[in-house]
């Protein structure tokens, strides 16, 4: 008995203590519990579906694509309108909103109202993937330019090109404009048209998307050309508040002369002392290399300096001709026509537009027939030899060596390579 009354009082003094300690810790076991736990379920709602900053569940919704010279005005007629809410639209301002934006195939969406009147309150149109305007006829008609946001996907890839650097890019389902970025950041440095088989590449940079679509490359944060055993590295450094690419010794990428004055096209004719004519059928000298490529593919110039010539000029076609210095000039010939203000004492940069394709004078097809002289003398453009400008300054070269090391590291091969390594959105 008395042992069966001492059990008792021990589990009423134990019961005591764990109770007493329960008590004592509550706040800090509550604090464990997220604050929305604690909320009655009622409490607690979704957050709204938006498009386009609008809740879309609270309303109907219809999309459409602009035809081929429709206006809003004929877009709206169907549906019903706040009253004067036409007047006011044909009454905006080109401050407002310039109605010659209105472009065939862009898109638009309407926001109608629940009930059977299906009253308009919302159109928004998209000038761009990213840019967009809300037209409000809530209230007096209110116009707001928008823009979505962008969201930076970081990705690593590597290529080993058969073909050519577009079609190896492509055929992995790398964006193709990653092919054009870096051409222009190896424009002075790769020939892309003694692309081999074997030759590859490794490449680190953002892709822009909004929603999910892909608008574009961001930043290259590092690349590797490998070519007929070379490695050219183009490693991004700031000098002088200036962010240019290097390679590994410092150097700059950028040369006083692009490569070729076009992107990726097929060389159909080099530079001779006698070549065959195609058309008449005799050997004399072209002095040139010979561009295949569409009728409308611009040309740009291959380095700054002032337009000495453009004219007609019988079997040589529509041509421009370029000063680039008392050394060199540069000639364009079979042109479809000039560019925007190219006209003999303009003064161009390098990689401004200076003519399109074309086919003029005595020519079998579309082409580009580019020539270099220098001291007034033809030289062959495949063979010119350019010196790099502006590189790294000795007093920046522990700065750029530290960029270098991370830079290279950045392209070595990783398990995951040709995937996303994360996502950084932008506003």
């Amino acid at each position: 008995m008395k042992k069966r009354i001492l059990f008792v009082s021990l589990a009423v003094v134990l019961f005591a203590a764990l109770a007493g300690l329960t008590w004592l810790n509550r706040d800090r076991f509550t604090d464990r519990i997220p604050d929305q736990q604690l909320l009655p379920d009622s409490v607690i709602a979704d957050p709204p579906l938006l498009l386009y900053g609008i809740p879309v569940d609270s309303f109907y919704t219809e999309t459409g694509i602009i035809r081929r010279n429709q206006i809003l005005a004929q877009i709206l007629r169907d549906y019903n309108l706040p009253q004067g809410a036409m007047a006011q639209l044909v009454m905006l301002t080109r401050d407002e909103f310039d109605m010659r934006q209105i472009k065939a195939g862009n898109s638009y969406t309407l926001f109608l109202t629940r009930d059977s009147g299906y009253l308009l309150q919302y159109l928004v149109y998209e000038h761009t993937p990213i840019d967009y305007t809300i037209f409000d006829f809530t209230d007096t008609l209110r116009v707001y330019d928008y823009k979505k946001s962008i969201v930076l996907v970081e990705k690593r890839v590597n290529g080993k090109i058969e073909t050519s650097l577009w079609n190896t890019i492509t055929q992995q389902n790398i964006n193709p404009m990653l092919a054009l970025e870096l051409s222009d950041i190896y424009a002075w440095t790769v020939d892309f048209f003694g692309i081999q088989p074997g030759d590859s590449f490794s490449v680190v940079y953002d892709e822009l998307f909004v929603d999910t679509m892909a608008v574009g490359i961001g930043r290259i944060h590092a690349a590797c050309f490998r070519q007929n055993g070379n490695e050219y590295y183009a490693i991004p450094f700031s000098q002088d508040s200036v962010e240019s690419y290097f390679d590994a010794d410092g150097s700059s990428l950028r040369r006083a002369f692009l490569k070729a004055p076009l992107h990726f096209r097929r060389i159909s004719g080099r530079f001779s002392h006698s070549r065959l004519h195609p058309i008449l059928r005799i050997r004399r000298p072209h002095h040139g290399v010979d561009y295949a490529a569409p009728i409308g593919t611009p040309v740009y110039a291959i380095g700054d300096g002032k337009i000495i010539e453009t004219a007609y000029r019988g079997q040589s076609g529509r041509l421009v001709k370029v000063r680039h210095n008392s050394i060199y000039t540069s000639a364009y010939l079979h042109l479809s026509r000039f560019g925007k203000g190219i006209r003999p004492g303009a003064f161009v940069r390098q990689g401004d537009v200076i003519g399109y394709v074309g086919s003029s004078g005595l020519s079998t097809g579309p082409h580009l027939d580019f020539r270099v002289y220098k001291y007034g003398s033809p030289i062959d453009p495949l063979k010119m030899k350019s010196p790099p400008v502006d590189p790294v300054k000795p007093e920046n070269m522990r700065a750029f060596d530290s960029v270098k090391i991370a830079t290279m590291k950045r392209l070595q091969p990783q398990h995951d390579d040709n995937t996303l390594i994360f996502l950084t959105p932008v506003f």
